[in-house]
């Protein structure tokens, strides 16, 4: 996590970094609590472009190693998710599903579930289309955002419209050729963590929350963005989830970034490649 930061820091000062801090294109409202779960408040702030609004929302899935933190908060900010978005008219909605300390996976794929609806419900207050949203997140932010896309597909009230992601597991049975280390995702897949479930519980809970095993039907055109030097997610897992993607009969796409690891320090110039990814697919 600190490297990641770094990374980010880094970022900052190469020439992709376009907006000092005073500067930012956006006006934020911070800690909107969109439900409430086993006592705890879930939240999300919201990016308001300053400048002409285009109508457009992105849902910004916040969350690495499946904690969803302050510090997650400040590696989007300074890896200018909200400058380039916001720049480009669209409203960000950046929401926390919980971290792992409380809730399994599948837990927070449903919390997203519920910002997709409450999101939706208050499009009019918010001035956006409801029906074109689009949807990112990276690395655990990245898998969660595929997860709930095959989560919602068979609702047609919670659709969106397209996805992008960095780097995201999408395969816990075969990661990188063999099983994840079940060991240190275990509170994820299960609330108490491994003690007490067999093998093959173990594996049917993480064949469940791997959405490249539960894809039915196509999903809505996917963007996916993966380093070929990244050492904590392999680059197969966006490799099978590109090819899963189309066999279902999907539009889908896969940006290898030479060198990259997890991340890598011009990752504002992908930024703005999934910029152009939802003007293409939220603008028509």
């Amino acid at each position: 996590m600190k490297y990641f930061r770094l990374l980010l820091v880094l970022a900052m000062v190469s020439p992709c970094a376009a907006f000092a801090e005073e500067e930012v294109p956006y006006q934020r409202t911070e800690n909107l609590v969109y439900t409430l779960t086993s006592g705890v408040g879930l939240v999300m702030d919201v990016f308001t472009p300053k400048e002409e609004k285009n109508g457009l929302a992105i849902i910004d899935v916040l969350s690495g190693a499946w904690y969803s933190e302050q510090g997650q908060v400040n590696d989007h900010i300074r890896g200018q998710m909200f400058n380039i978005y916001c720049s480009r008219g669209y409203t960000v909605f950046m929401v926390r599903p919980g971290s792992r300390t409380l809730f399994t996976a599948e837990e927070m794929v449903g919390h997203l579930r519920i910002a997709i609806r409450y999101i939706k419900d208050h499009a009019e207050d918010y001035q956006i289309d409801p029906d074109r949203i689009g949807i990112t997140g990276a690395s655990a932010g990245g898998h969660l955002t595929l997860a709930t896309l095959v989560s919602i597909s068979s609702d047609p009230d919670l659709s969106l419209k397209t996805g992008a992601v960095f780097f995201p597991p999408t395969d816990f049975l075969d990661y990188g050729g063999e099983t994840a280390n079940f060991e240190r995702i275990g509170d994820i897949l299960f609330k108490c963590g491994l003690e007490g479930h067999t093998d093959e519980e173990v594996k049917e809970k993480a064949a469940a929350i791997s959405p490249a095993l539960q894809i039915k039907t196509a999903l809505p055109p996917v963007l996916l963005i993966h380093g070929d030097a990244d050492r904590a997610v392999p680059l197969q897992q966006s490799e099978k989830m590109l090819k899963v993607l189309k066999d279902a009969g999907g539009e889908a796409k896969l940006i290898v970034k030479e060198g990259g690891g997890h991340p890598w320090p011009t990752i504002p110039e992908e930024v703005a490649i999934m910029a152009d990814w939802f003007d293409g697919h939220l603008k028509d």
